[in-house]
């Protein structure tokens, strides 16, 4: 097994995070962006920036902390830690085992979920280390992913069938997506088209408008985030908002009216948004949550529209890991497990209205 060291990143580095997250042997993660980070310490989390390196590589990986009183503090190693290979993370662990003694940081648990694959072998693996499984965190645990890299003409042709149609059609029939500046107009709208899919879906209930808001800012600032829209009778009727990381493209938040004319919109809007992520040097887009790929055809899975329609792109769904708690204060993660984490998540959802993770 290879050894690895943990230590937190150093002004420069943080400084220059970005770049440095998507050197990652994975790429990095939307997740794990200075953008990301800014959003969270404004929603009860502090953070920290930490680097393991070891076999050859470094990787650079947010980690979101929240203390509590009596435990000491929960780390969150947002879709960390990012490494090629699972057999990696152990290592990684230790060390990370090792920097929390070392330096006395007081951290009772770490929340990992590295974008492994889900296997049979990974998860014996991560077992074996003295990881928990828990319940997934992330919307893109379960998720499709296209590989974007062919020329746009090959592209279309290798979309699904009902996708590719449904494109084709839309062009046919003249839908016109467009293009959107970051105003709070542009927020106000997508985040309209939201709550109206979320209520009509009956998939609960949005964040509120300012989480949004702020996400959206962060990230358009950056030069990430870009906004995508269609007109019905010179009324929006479907928008996304998509996020240019490094080499990978995400479609992140999305909304529509349910009654509506135009055959096709929802794929073009993802089409031409997948063209303007080629030009920005997108590798890859991920369409952000589907049903986990053994009941992609379940019909009582809340997600099941969803996949259906993200599935009409590439009929691949991709089953990552997931979430796992490090115990590393074995009483204290037994507290934390057995009352802390329901009682911390009540007392915040009381006072902020909010979600916790």
């Amino acid at each position: 097994m290879p050894e690895f060291t943990a230590r937190f990143a150093t002004a420069a580095e943080i400084a220059d995070w970005d770049a440095h997250v998507t050197a990652n042997p994975n790429g990095g993660n939307l997740l794990q962006s200075q953008a990301f980070a800014a959003v969270k310490k404004n929603y009860g989390w502090d953070t920290q920036f930490v680097v393991f390196e070891g076999a050859g590589y470094a990787s650079y990986n947010l980690v979101l902390e929240k203390s509590f009183p009596m435990l000491g503090k929960l780390w969150y190693l947002i879709k960390g830690p990012d490494t090629a290979d699972a057999a990696h993370v152990p290592a990684m662990l230790a060390a990370l085992r090792s920097f929390v003694k070392r330096a006395k940081l007081n951290v009772f648990a770490a929340k990992i979920e590295p974008d492994i694959v889900a296997s049979d072998e990974a998860r014996a693996l991560f077992s074996g280390a003295g990881l928990v499984k828990v319940d997934d965190l992330q919307p893109n645990d379960h998720t499709a992913i296209l590989d974007i890299t062919p020329e746009s003409n090959e592209l279309l042709r290798k979309l699904h069938s009902r996708g590719r149609n449904a494109v084709r059609r839309a062009i046919r029939e003249g839908v016109e997506v467009r293009r959107a500046e970051p105003t709070e107009e542009t927020m106000r709208t997508l985040y309209g088209l939201m709550e109206g899919t979320f209520e009509a879906k009956n998939a609960g209930k949005a964040r509120e408008f300012a989480y949004f808001q702020q996400f959206w800012t962060e990230f358009c600032n950056r030069g990430q985030g870009h906004f995508f829209f269609v007109y019905e009778n010179d009324v929006p009727s479907v928008g996304a908002f998509v996020i240019n990381y490094g080499s990978k493209a995400t479609y992140k938040d999305g909304g529509s009216l349910q009654k509506r004319s135009q055959y096709g919109d929802s794929h073009l809007i993802q089409w031409e948004a997948i063209l303007d992520m080629k030009k920005l040097g997108a590798v890859e887009y991920d369409f952000c949550g589907t049903p986990p790929s053994d009941r992609l055809k379940d019909p009582t899975h809340p997600h099941h529209g969803l996949g259906l329609f993200k599935t009409s792109f590439t009929k691949t769904v991709t089953d990552f890991i997931g979430c796992w708690d490090l115990p590393l204060s074995p009483w204290k993660y037994k507290i934390w497990t057995s009352v802390g984490e329901r009682v911390a998540r009540q007392i915040y959802v009381r006072r902020t209205g909010g979600k916790f993770y």
